[in-house]
């Protein structure tokens, strides 16, 4: 190993160290006790060598949010390859939740603390990509933006409107985010609506905010509000997936009764002659 490879690596392990020192202060006391100097104390150096690496604890936070960003996108891996449409908004849905309720700092960092937070994490590949050595920035090019750059070439069949669409997210960013999640939930917005399960006047990237914002008001109040809620997390997304997608009990009757009628129908049918038989 050469000189300079050495000195490269050496300076990626220690940027490493100061955002994993980081990150163990946001979640253990929350990002109001973030400095400078407690991370300096934590990985034992001088506050001033973190200059060298971050130009303010801002910097840092944004590298934690586009690190913890790559996280969400990665629990929606293999959510991306499911068949239907519906089914697929359900499991991101849920996905979406459970990131929040187990990660609670690092999703008040990203979504609630600073709006500049969450610009930084939607269009943050290359800040986790810097953080993390590349990792994360593979991760956000994985199954979930596949499919969506598999999608892209057929993009002349969907109707105006819904072309990558991300910016709806933070239309203020002045920047197209490119954000794998918003694409997934438009894509299969615009899905429904081609199979005649949204209307056809249905606008796939207002849908998909709309849905956001229904999946970060339930994890929002579960994080601030203590009544909130007075029955199990889950029953109160099942009942918000419901009243977007239909429940799935009467999707099953919907689905059984014309399958029974087709049965009743055959059992009406007069039975068939007998053959004759050969003397």
């Amino acid at each position: 190993m050469g000189i300079n490879e050495r000195k490269t690596r050496e300076k990626q392990a220690l940027r490493e160290r100061i955002l994993e020192a980081a990150q163990r202060i946001v979640i253990r006391e929350g990002f109001a006790a973030l400095s400078m100097r407690k991370i300096a104390d934590a990985i034992e150096y001088s506050p001033a060598t973190l200059y060298l690496y971050f130009a303010s604890r801002d910097e840092i936070a944004r590298a934690l949010c586009a690190q913890g960003y790559a996280q969400l996108l990665a629990s929606f891996e293999p959510l991306a390859q499911i068949a239907d449409p519906a089914e697929r908004l359900r499991g991101l849905a849920r996905a979406y939740v459970a990131f929040g309720v187990a990660h609670p700092q690092t999703y008040r960092l990203i979504f609630m603390e600073d709006p500049t937070y969450l610009g930084a994490a939607l269009g943050g590949a290359s800040e986790a990509e810097k953080a993390s050595g590349g990792e994360a920035n593979h991760q956000a090019n994985s199954p979930v933006d596949d499919r969506v750059d598999r999608q892209a070439g057929h993009q002349g069949d969907k109707p105006a409107g819904s072309e990558r669409d991300t910016q709806v997210i933070n239309p203020a960013a002045g920047h197209d985010s490119g954000d794998a999640s918003m694409r997934l939930m438009v894509d299969a917005l615009d899905e429904l609506r081609a199979a005649g399960r949204l209307p056809a006047s249905a606008d796939g990237a207002v849908l998909a905010q709309a849905l956001w914002a229904t999946m970060h008001g339930i994890v929002a109040l579960n994080l601030t509000c203590p009544v909130f809620p007075t029955v199990p997390l889950d029953t109160v997304l099942d009942a918000a997936l419901d009243a977007w997608f239909g429940a799935r009990r009467q999707r099953a009757v919907a689905t059984a009764e014309p399958a029974a009628a087709a049965r009743s129908a055959r059992g009406r049918r007069p039975a068939a002659k007998p053959k004759a038989v050969d003397a």
